[in-house]
């Protein structure tokens, strides 16, 4: 399917699967250098906030990169995918032994699940899918009911105001273009949904989380790719030590592809 049909599908269901089978998730954030700083610094927080003994649940588990990372280090992994060829991706990498159970479903339906199950709740893609915003909330109120009282959240937003040099990169007349609002900037939500950092604090306050961190998880680094990927380890090993210093600078948040918003349940 090319990409104008997949813009003519309504159903959020529908376009996640044609949109994956456009899009390689399965390599996503480990091809390469600059991908993987995204990666790397998701981890490092969500590593902050790990009990020994804790549950994770991974909504919208792509291929399994973070499910399958965690688990391996010994942590109890439920994984919720909706793609059909991401869930097909992710089977082919389970292990004998690495206790990660993966379901073939929708994050806005977690009946399977009780109240207060999980220690951690990881949620790196399922926003920029949602196109309604009741979606969207009832996604995020689903997470938090699931999640232990004392648990933590962790919500992965694509900023809107760096889609728009990021697009420029690859499409030079792309101010010209009518995939965007001339006045506000405001990119068309596809085949992705963009958010301002604004409104990024305001969905996740509004269903009663608590930021606790608010992170540019990749920054330029789809812009600099070339540049990274250059890098001979030693360089590379501090670019992330520079990343990771200024990656919580509010200077920083909106000129970064990916933002990661830590966050508890409000008292």
């Amino acid at each position: 399917m090319d990409i104008e049909s997949i813009r003519r599908i309504d159903n959020d269901t529908e376009r996640v699967n044609a949109i994956y089978e456009v899009f390689d998730e399965d390599t996503r954030l480990n091809r390469s250098k600059a991908a993987r700083v995204e990666f790397l610094t998701s981890v490092k927080y969500i590593e902050r906030y790990l009990k020994p003994d804790g549950k994770i649940l991974d909504l919208g588990a792509g291929a399994g990169e973070y499910s399958l990372y965690f688990a391996k280090k010994g942590f109890d992994v439920t994984a919720v995918e909706l793609a059909e060829n991401n869930v097909k991706a992710f089977r082919r990498k389970l292990e004998d032994g690495v206790p990660i159970t993966l379901i073939h479903g929708n994050a806005c339906d977690l009946s399977a699940f009780e109240d207060g199950t999980f220690d951690t709740v990881l949620m790196l893609g399922p926003l920029y899918h949602l196109c309604r915003a009741e979606d969207r909330s009832k996604c995020i109120r689903e997470a938090l009911r699931v999640m232990k009282p004392d648990g933590t959240a962790f919500f992965a937003f694509i900023s809107n105001d760096m889609v728009v040099l990021t697009e420029l990169a690859h499409r030079p007349h792309f101010f010209k273009e009518n995939s965007y609002d001339h006045d506000t900037f405001k990119v068309e939500d596809f085949p992705f949904v963009f958010f301002t950092i604004d409104r990024m604090r305001e969905m996740l306050e509004n269903e009663g989380v608590s930021i606790i961190h608010e992170v540019a998880s990749d920054g330029p680094s789809e812009l600099m790719a070339d540049t990274i990927n250059a890098l001979d380890d030693e360089e590379y090993a501090q670019y992330m030590r520079y990343h990771i210093y200024c990656c919580e600078k509010k200077e920083m948040l909106g000129m970064s592809n990916h933002v990661l918003i830590v966050g508890k349940k409000r008292n």
